[in-house]
C-alpha cells in the first residue's frame, strides 16, 4: 500500500490546534529511558512514526513498553544487549542515541549506522570523538558499529567538539552519565531538546549541570532509577503550524508552545508583517491588512533561525512580495523542495547552496514528492497556499516528524486527506 497526501487549495483556517510534544527530544528521551533501573513514564509523546520506530528497537531489546495516548512507559528492568538490527536503523536516524545508552547500560553495544532523512552528509563523527574520550573503543564494521569498554568501564573526560551537534552532545551526556568522575564537555549544543533530555537524566538521578550552555558538566553516578517526565512542546510543528496561519489563516490559535524557543521564527514573520498576539502559551495569528514583505534567513544553531523550520518557511516567502533570500549554514544541501516548488509555479533558483525566491508567484496544484520530513511540510504548505489539487507522494518522511497532521489541519478547515492505493 503506498499512501498519497492530497490538499485541495485555497481555504482559510481558522480555529484553535494544539501542539505535540517534541520529536527531537523525544527520540533522545526513548533510548535514554534505558539507563534506569525501574520504569519511566514520559508524557505528551507524539503519536508519529519515529516512535513506533524506537518502541520496536526497545521491545527487541526485552525492555516491557506501553503506549497509551500521550504516554509511553519504557521498563527497562529486564532489557538484554542485543545487536541492533541495521534494518530498523536505517529508517531511523536517531536510533544513534542507543551508542551512548548501551555504552552505558552494558559497557558495550552493536549499533547500525543511522538513517532518517538524507540531507547530504552528517557525520557521526563527534560522537565517536566523546565516546573515545570517555575510553571507549569503536571500530566500524560492515556499516554497524561496535562500542566497548574495557573492565573499568567509562572515565571522566574533558571533550570539546570541533562543531556544535546536537547530537553528539546528547549522545555524549548519555555515556557520560555514569563515567567516573567529572566529564566537560565543550562547545555543546545549546537547544531547549538538549535541555529536556538532562531534565530526565536529573530527574532519575543523574548529576547534568549546564545543559543550555556550551559549557556541560556532568558527575558521573552510580545508579539511576525510573520517573515521570513531561516532553516539551515541539517547537518544529509549533512553527510549521504558525507559517501555515500566517499563508492561509484568517484567526488561528496555536497553543501549548514554549515562545522563547520560536524568537527567531517570529522575529522573521513579523518583519514580514504577518500580524502576530503572543500568549504565555499560545500564539494567536490573524489575516494581514496587506501584502507580506519578502525578507533574508540565514539558519544557525539556537537561538538562531532553525533549519528544520528553512522548508516550511519558504513557500510563505514565495506569497511576499520582492525578493528574499534563504541560506542554511546548517545543511547547505538543503534544497530538494525546490525543483518541486517550481513545478508548482514557483520562481526560485539555486546559486551555490543560496536560494533565491522571487516572490508574489502564484501557486498551481500539481504532483510533488516529499524528499524528507520538512520538506514534506513545506509542501503540505505549498499546498494550502496552491489553487487546485496537490498531491504529495513521500508521506511517510512527514509522517515521521508530524502528529496526526491530517486531523489537526482538517480542524483548522483545510481541505486534506490520505488516500491509499494497492500499488
Amino acid at each position: 500500500m503506498t499512501q498519497k497526501l492530497i490538499v485541495n487549495g485555497g481555504h482559510d483556517l481558522s480555529g484553535e490546534v494544539t501542539i505535540s510534544g517534541a520529536k527531537n527530544s523525544t527520540v533522545a528521551l526513548i533510548p535514554a529511558s534505558i539507563l534506569a533501573d525501574s520504569p519511566v513514564t514520559l508524557e505528551g509523546v507524539p503519536n508519529i512514526a519515529d516512535v513506533h520506530s524506537l518502541i520496536e528497537i526497545l521491545n527487541d531489546m526485552n525492555v516491557k513498553t506501553h503506549f497509551e495516548g500521550t504516554t509511553l512507559t519504557v521498563d527497562p528492568t529486564e532489557m538484554v544487549s542485543v545487536p541492533m538490527p541495521t534494518g530498523k536503523i536505517k529508517s531511523l536516524r536517531a536510533s544513534y542515541y542507543f551508542m551512548g545508552a548501551l555504552l552505558t547500560k552494558f559497557g558495550q553495544g552493536v549499533v547500525g549506522l543511522p538513517g532518517g532523512c538524507f540531507l547530504g552528509p552528517r557525520p557521526i563523527d563527534q560522537h565517536l570523538k566523546g565516546f573515545r574520550a570517555l575510553g571507549a573503543t569503536v571500530d566500524n564494521e560492515m556499516g554497524a558499529m561496535y562500542l566497548k569498554t574495557d573492565e573499568d568501564g567509562l572515565q571522566a573526560a574533558r571533550v570539546y567538539f570541533d562543531v556544535v551537534s546536537i547530537g553528539a552532545t546528547i549522545n555524549v551526556m548519555l555515556a557520560a552519565v555514569k563515567a567516573k568522575g567529572r566529564t566537560i564537555i565543550e562547545n555543546a549544543a545549546r537547544e531547549p531538546e538538549i535541555i529536556d533530555v538532562a531534565t530526565l537524566l536529573n530527574n532519575m538521578g543523574a548529576k547534568v549541570r549546564g545543559a543550555g550552555t556550551d559549557i556541560i558538566r556532568i558527575d558521573g553516578v552510580e545508579e539511576m532509577h525510573g520517573c515521570r517526565h513531561t516532553v516539551i512542546p515541539d517547537r518544529i510543528e509549533a512553527g510549521t503550524y504558525l507559517i501555515m496561519a500566517a499563508a492561509k489563516g484568517k484567526d488561528v490559535v496555536i497553543r501549548n508552545v514554549i515562545v522563547e524557543h520560536l524568537e527567531s521564527l517570529i522575529a522573521k514573520m513579523e518583519e514580514m508583517g504577518v500580524p502576530l498576539e503572543i500568549g504565555e502559551d499560545y500564539v494567536r495569528i490573524t489575516k494581514p491588512e496587506g501584502n507580506l514583505r519578502g525578507v533574508s534567513i540565514k539558519t544557525l544553531p539556537y537561538p538562531g533561525f532553525a533549519t528544520d523550520l528553512q522548508q516550511p518557511f519558504t513557500p510563505l516567502l514565495m506569497m511576499a512580495q520582492g525578493e528574499s533570500m534563504i541560506v542554511d549554514t546548517i545543511y547547505p544541501k538543503r534544497i530538494k523542495h525546490i525543483p518541486e516548488l517550481n513545478r508548482m509555479g514557483a520562481k526560485a533558483r539555486v546559486e551555490s547552496d543560496v536560494i533565491l525566491i522571487e516572490g508574489g508567484t502564484h501557486l498551481e496544484g500539481t504532483e510533488v514528492k516529499a524528499s524528507d520530513l520538512r520538506a514534506g511540510a513545506c509542501l503540505v504548505v505549498a499546498g494550502l497556499i496552491a489553487e487546485g489539487q496537490t498531491t504529495i507522494d513521500g508521506v511517510d518522511n512527514i509522517l515521521r516528524g508530524y502528529d496526526h497532521i491530517v486531523e489537526k489541519l482538517t480542524a483548522l478547515g483545510a481541505d486534506i486527506y490520505m488516500e491509499e492505493s494497492g500499488d
